[in-house]
């Protein structure tokens, strides 16, 4: 039969994984290091990994293919849920690390610190007060998150600027902490953020967003794509932005 289906361009692909995660059938892997359609009739022709895609490298075509088995991807998904929680985990059921095709600073992950203890400092001369990241997901970069990462669910979001953690030193306590954080430099990103973070906060349970810049000029940017995305989203969120002084400071 003639219908929609995904186009994978290789050339275009970066081996991320992110759609492969996106696609709720199950019909992309990672192989050799970049996204394959395996299984025509597991697309069901919506699209979930186009927007997931951070090169535009999924594109729709109409052709000869398959039509789409919603029997057989019900059937893989039951079979992939009786691994049990620790698959779910990222964890083969012996407790090993899963694999993953793609690149593995791509892979979505939570992460917990809570019977963490603090490292003491490796630098000499360092500060002997123990620290603990309160970083509690990955990716964090906003080109490489997942749309519909479980952790946006209920999270108060924090979009900072990629130097904010370098000039501010209590970065992890006064903003990182109990948000889930995306980064990005509007100057060294060739992209507009906004219509990624637009999908972010309207297709999750967004609770606030916090906006983290420096007090240059080129960081303007991500606030703008940040506060388009607030309106574009169509929701009413308490939200705030903090600006950083060159110099490590709060700037009122």
């Amino acid at each position: 039969m003639i219908r929609k289906i995904i186009k994978i361009n290789e050339e275009k692909c970066n081996g991320c994984g992110l759609c492969a995660a996106a696609c709720h059938e199950g019909a992309i892997g990672m192989v050799d290091g970049k996204a394959k359609l395996l299984r025509e009739d597991y697309c069901d022709g919506l699209g979930d990994c186009l927007p997931a895609c951070p090169t535009g490298a999924i594109t729709f075509e109409e052709r000869e293919a398959p039509a789409y088995n919603e029997a057989a991807v019900l059937k893989s998904k039951a079979a992939k849920q009786a691994s049990g929680s620790a698959s779910h985990a990222g964890l083969h059921p012996a407790g090993q690390p899963g694999l993953h095709g793609g690149c593995p600073g791509s892979r979505m992950q939570s992460i917990s610190h809570a019977n963490e203890k603090p490292e003491a400092p490796i630098a000499s001369g360092a500060s002997a007060t123990p620290a603990v990241s309160r970083l509690s997901q990955w990716p964090v970069q906003i080109q490489l998150v997942p749309i519909n990462a479980p952790y946006f669910d209920g999270a108060k979001l924090l979009i900072a600027a990629d130097c904010t953690a370098y000039a501010y030193a209590g970065f992890h306590e006064d903003f990182i902490k109990n948000h889930v954080t995306l980064i990005g430099c509007p100057k060294l990103d060739p992209v507009d953020y906004s219509e990624k973070l637009t999908a972010i906060i309207r297709s999750n349970n967004i609770q606030s967003v916090t906006i983290v810049r420096m007090e240059v000029p080129c960081c303007g940017g991500l606030e703008q794509a940040a506060k388009t995305a607030l309106q574009n989203s169509g929701k009413f969120l308490p939200w705030q932005t903090i600006t950083i002084s060159i110099d490590g400071r709060v700037i009122e």
